[in-house]
């Protein structure tokens, strides 16, 4: 219709026309559910690290990642330098437990960048309304933050193997060490993105997020560990292994000690026998697990 014709109010039969601008369906290549999760994790992994953001959101990932990796390096010349040396001054299994402040402010920082600022946007049922589904959604969050803490543990993890075989420590011992340490901070990982993001996933306030999830990843650590001191030192030492269920790292600690050759950090150095190993296991695997559905129960009130 044109200009002239509306400004007139009219609508003389010879001024009405249907014109042909071009619009048509798409028919080209759909990629569905698989692509549009696979996007998601890449961009949430990415962001973790701050990567495609501002450079004021990589210091914080990035200077944690150096720490973790400079720490490394320096065990390793360590041991190099110690005379008649056979092996590392750390044991795998062991790095993560001993800079577990350094994973839960890491973990504290991203986890609510991952989510907090979808809810606080409200830009997840965007999400929704393209072909993902809830349960994709959580997946590939998880995903994503389990993947960056893996990275954020398992790269000093390599640099301590690289060192050691420099080193001409034995391989096959070091290699049995290392895939320890690997399996011990992939169950880590997936523990601490679990539990953030349900933190995270609460409150749409990253500040409020960023406390919560410091209370509960280290925060907890610290007052589990006051307390096993405390039975260690007034005599009930069978005690002290049934409190590291209250803690992530020391459930974490708990199940590499039973069954990963670890040696405990618990108070005395003695921590779950194989019996009481598989106690800490199932729970770390119920928080997983409860862990996933919380995330899932709450996308689908969000994305309504």
């Amino acid at each position: 219709m044109s200009t002239e014709t509306r400004a007139h109010g009219a609508l003389p039969g010879d001024a009405s026309r249907i014109h042909d601008i071009g619009y048509r369906s798409y028919d080209g290549p759909r990629l569905g559910r698989a692509y549009a999760r696979r996007s998601l994790y890449v961009q949430s992994l990415k962001g973790a690290f701050g990567l495609g953001r501002s450079a004021r959101s990589k210091v914080l990932p990035m200077l944690m990642l150096a720490v973790m990796c400079l720490v490394a390096a320096i065990l390793v010349a360590v041991s190099m330098a110690a005379p008649g040396a056979t092996k590392l001054v750390v044991k795998y299994t062991s790095y993560a437990v001993f800079l577990q402040a350094v994973i839960g402010l890491f973990v504290a920082s991203q986890a609510p960048q991952s989510v907090s600022r979808d809810l606080r946007f409200r830009t997840v049922p965007l999400y929704f309304s393209r072909p993902i589904a809830h349960a994709d959604y959580v997946l590939a969050k998880l995903a994503a933050m389990a993947s960056a803490v893996f990275v954020l543990t398992g790269t000093p993890l390599l640099i301590l193997y690289v060192g050691s075989l420099l080193a001409k420590f034995d391989f096959g011992d070091q290699t049995g060490w290392f895939a320890q340490g690997l399996v011990s901070v992939a169950l880590l990982s997936v523990l601490f993105a679990a539990l953030a993001l349900v933190v995270a996933a609460v409150t749409p306030r990253r500040g409020f997020g960023v406390a919560a999830v410091i209370a509960v990843l280290t925060i907890s650590y610290g007052a589990v560990s006051t307390v096993q001191a405390i039975a260690y030192s007034t005599g009930t030492e069978g005690a002290v292994a049934w409190f590291g269920l209250f803690s992530p790292i020391t459930l974490i600690d708990g199940v590499q000690t039973a069954f990963l050759g670890a040696t405990s950090a618990f108070p005395g150095g003695e921590g779950p026998g194989a019996a009481l190993g598989v106690v800490y296991l199932f729970v770390v695997l119920a928080l997983i697990a409860g862990s996933y559905a919380a995330l899932l129960r709450r996308y689908r009130r969000v994305g309504l």
